[in-house]
């Protein structure tokens, strides 16, 4: 199933069925608890993430060429690091680049495939991790890199500013993808491709990350882990590219859909 979040003409945030494209069937319910069809068409007024996070952990370093590109060892065990909720937004909402950037360019784009966990997870032995995913959707991992680096390292703050954490379009259950690890992911930046690679680059795939993850932590129902870009980041490249205010950055990932956003400066120009 296809399920889209939205808020309707009343102001009202509710799910939806998109089936076909461009078609979304108004649902009762949530994905966690069960949705059921209204036979409906819905009144859609604006797409929104298609999940609220409960908690969002992410992977650094987890394709080999990136790992490359970066001029780093492949790492061990995978490196992890959070964002706050309050760094989610959905498609078409603006990546804001904060005043605290404002000694000169430094806010980057990284595609990312996100997991979306189903039902409550806690020990999960590798070949039974799945089993715990409710499906899968886009991620941009915005990351400010001078904050990110500053001061011996400071991962979460920069990469946890608001609205540095969009998601959509839509959340895709897990019997339409059922290889994670077959996707194909690609980035462009004002209609200019600057990613494209596939997850089975992986250093650590899909079930890994979950099993690993639920070694230590619950990973409750809502829990969104982002799993790490493909190479081709803004500050690796030649020279190195940053966004800026007007640009439109677009994530896609085959079989899920496309996640768009327009990135504005602090007061929303």
């Amino acid at each position: 199933m296809r399920i889209v979040r939205y808020e309707d003409m009343r102001g009202n945030v509710r799910y939806g069925r998109e089936d076909p494209p461009g078609v979304v069937e108004e649902m009762e319910g949530d994905p966690f608890n069960g949705l059921s069809p209204t036979f409906r068409t819905a009144d859609v007024l604006r797409f929104l993430a298609p999940v609220e996070p409960v908690n969002i952990f992410c992977v650094g370093l987890n394709y080999r060429a990136h790992a490359q590109e970066a001029g780093l060892p492949i790492p061990e065990d995978p490196v992890l690091f959070m964002k706050p909720t309050t760094a989610v937004v959905g498609p078409d909402q603006p990546i804001r680049i904060p005043a605290c950037c404002e000694r000169g360019p430094e806010v980057d784009y990284e595609g990312e495939l996100a997991v979306v966990i189903g039902r409550k997870a806690r020990d999960v032995p590798e070949d039974r991790a799945l089993d715990f995913v409710l499906g899968y959707t886009v991620a941009n991992d915005v990351s400010a890199r001078r904050w990110q680096k500053h001061n011996g390292g400071q991962w979460i703050r920069g990469k946890s500013f608001d609205t540095f954490c969009p998601l959509g379009p839509a959340l895709v259950t897990r019997d339409e993808i059922p290889d994670p690890q077959t996707l194909r992911i690609r980035t462009a930046l004002n209609g200019e491709l600057v990613q494209d690679g596939g997850t089975d680059d992986m250093i650590f795939p899909v079930a890994r990350l979950v099993s690993f993850l639920s070694r230590d932590t619950t990973l409750l129902p809502g829990t969104v882990i982002l799993t790490g870009t493909p190479p081709g980041v803004g500050f690796a490249r030649t020279p190195p590219v940053f966004l800026k205010p007007g640009d439109l950055v677009s994530v896609e990932i085959e079989g899920i859909g496309r996640l768009t956003n327009r990135v504005t400066g602090p007061d929303g120009a």
